[in-house]
């Protein structure tokens, strides 16, 4: 590796990030398991400085693209049956078949699960990702649930305290039963709305397991106060920087409904009324994704 001042020399994980190509994380990992090379010899270790001008750094034998000027900030709203990746050696559906016409290369921020659908971000601004994965942000995400059955009080309490699962102990930040638009009530199944801070792999079906209950469905509807509104299932949305940041708000749906009783009584106002400014831009600049949900649907796990 070139021996240039260190002011050139930038770490190797989060040049990779800013090609674009994964977020930092991701990039450790490509690390550790020897995808890259730096000046014909394979790194293996966290935390290396390479100069972008100077040495020549390849990723599985290919070059490194250099670091993208523009930042793009997407939200896919991804159907069940969809891969949170970007190529799968089995063919299965990915993330990746929904960005025709995205001038750049993203990669998708954090995870969601196969069968579970909702809101996902992705970008190329690995600074932003790694930023809203890492642990201490404790950036909130918000689901809707779908159960097989009716949980009686004291479950809900175990959950708000916490559980534990693969992966360690992890607990509901806000937990409440809701009436979901257009499922007719019934005896057998009901819906609540649940906020986690954790981002453990299939966290929400373990957290219901532990208290005797399966996810019949499960959607991602918001991160942080960034939220999915009306995005059908499939579609694909430019977001701003602005907007993105707003995922570093916590939901906290306790604290909103204190504010609205306190409006209550108070004289209309345009403001009230008026459609939020980020949901507009979402929707001016917002494009189809390229595959049908009926399509990815059609390719089983």
């Amino acid at each position: 590796m070139s021996e240039n001042s260190s002011t050139q020399r930038v770490r190797l994980n989060k040049l990779i990030a800013d090609s674009g190509l994964a977020s930092r994380r991701h990039a450790d990992k490509m690390i550790e398991e020897g995808q890259i090379t730096v000046n014909g010899k394979r790194v293996y270790e966290l935390g290396v400085r390479v100069d972008p001008s100077e040495d020549k750094i390849l990723v599985n034998g290919k070059p490194l693209r250099k670091p993208l000027a523009q930042k793009l900030y997407l939200l896919l709203n991804k159907p069940t049956g969809v891969l949170t990746t970007m190529e799968d050696p089995e063919g299965r559906p990915t993330v990746a078949d929904y960005l025709a016409g995205v001038p750049g290369r993203v990669f998708p921020v954090g995870r969601l699960d196969w069968d579970s659908e909702g809101m996902l971000l992705l970008t190329n601004d690995g600074d932003f990702a790694n930023k809203v994965m890492h642990p201490k942000a404790e950036v909130t995400k918000t689901y809707l649930v779908k159960l097989d059955g009716q949980p009686q009080p004291h479950h809900i309490e175990k959950l708000r305290k916490g559980v534990s699962i693969v992966g360690g102990k992890v607990s509901a930040r806000h937990l409440e039963k809701i009436k979901k638009s257009g499922d007719k009530k019934s005896e057998k199944y009901e819906w609540y709305k649940m906020v986690i801070t954790e981002g453990k792999n299939r966290q929400i079906r373990q957290m219901f397991a532990k208290v005797g209950f399966d996810v019949l469905k499960l959607q991602r509807v918001a991160i942080g106060r960034l939220r999915m509104g009306a995005l059908r299932i499939g579609e694909l949305v430019f977001i701003n920087d602005v907007a993105a940041e707003r995922v570093f708000l916590a939901d906290d749906p306790e604290a909103l409904k204190v504010k609205k009783e306190s409006y209550k009584g108070r004289a209309p106002s345009l403001k009230k009324t008026a459609q939020p400014a980020s949901r507009v831009r979402l929707k001016k600049t917002g494009t189809k994704a390229s595959r049908a949900h009926k399509e990815a649907n059609t390719v089983k796990k």
